[in-house]
């Protein structure tokens, strides 16, 4: 009786999991069909039957250059995320093992900016940019997106370095480590976890950053966010050209994360578990 009961409850844990999972892909789901109708059935209204060509993807990439914001959408992902663990990794060092009575303050104060709305301060962001000449460079958006993300990666480095022993840190002093031998020979490859899931969800913001890409941006810097939107024009909206377009956007992103969400897993449950 015991083993009918805890099979009934693990096929409702079952299907209630593939509901949710089927509630939070559809519209990923909604998107790649549509983007396999002509125009014509995409503004009929809701449908999961598509006509099954392929011409809007062949227009897109005849109309519009994909190499280009996809080659940018790596560019500026990867070069902010790099620029950020630089950045994130001596900080949330520092605060995790030499904190000071400020460390909390500071780092509630590093996250109270992410609730800040980003249209508050995109006219002076907009003036410094362009009185320093980083107007669509990929050098602005790099440094853009770094510092619109450092508060969340060195919230999630400042986790996983709580969890590191401090112990052992000692011991590599007394050992003769320097401050730099100590963050780059010992603490590094003990929170490689969290550093490389630190990395990838860096990655992901970034790479789906457009409030910032699309009005700092025009043609040279323009990521695969302002490649989508330059489908929306006074015409109307192209909805199978569109989601053909977001669909080659988000089809990177999400190749990487399925093969590596056993390492981002890993790395966000990094110390929960003891």
């Amino acid at each position: 009786m015991a083993r009918a009961v805890s099979t009934r409850r693990k096929a409702v844990f079952t299907l209630a999991a593939w509901a949710v999972a089927l509630l939070i892909f559809f519209p990923i789901l909604y998107t790649l069909i549509t983007s396999i109708k002509t125009e014509n059935e995409a503004i009929q209204g809701f449908s999961l039957i598509p006509s099954g060509t392929f011409e809007n993807y062949v227009e897109v990439q005849t109309q519009r250059d994909y190499f280009k914001p996809f080659m940018n959408s790596v560019i500026l992902s990867v070069g902010s995320t790099i620029l950020a663990l630089l950045v994130a990794v001596p900080a949330a060092w520092s605060m995790a093992f030499a904190p000071t009575s400020k460390t909390k303050d500071i780092l509630m104060w590093m996250l109270s900016t992410k609730m800040m709305p980003a249209v508050a301060v995109l006219v002076p962001i907009y003036l410094l940019f362009r009185d320093f000449g980083l107007l669509d460079s990929r050098i602005g958006l790099t440094v853009m997106l770094m510092l619109i993300n450092l508060p969340i990666v060195v919230w999630m480095l400042y986790t996983y370095f709580r969890e590191i022993p401090g112990e052992i840190l000692e011991a590599a002093r007394m050992d003769g480590a320097t401050l730099w031998g100590e963050i780059v020979h010992v603490l590094t490859p003990m929170a490689v976890p969290g550093i490389a899931s630190t990395m990838l969800l860096n990655i992901i913001l970034a790479w789906n950053e457009s409030f910032w890409s699309i009005r700092l941006t025009t043609t040279n810097a323009a990521p695969l966010t302002a490649f989508i939107a330059s489908f929306s024009s006074p015409q109307g909206l192209f909805w199978a050209k569109l989601s053909a377009a977001s669909t080659l956007a988000i089809a990177p992103i999400l190749i990487m994360g399925w093969f590596s969400q056993k390492q981002l897993v890993r790395g966000l449950t990094f110390g929960a578990v003891k």
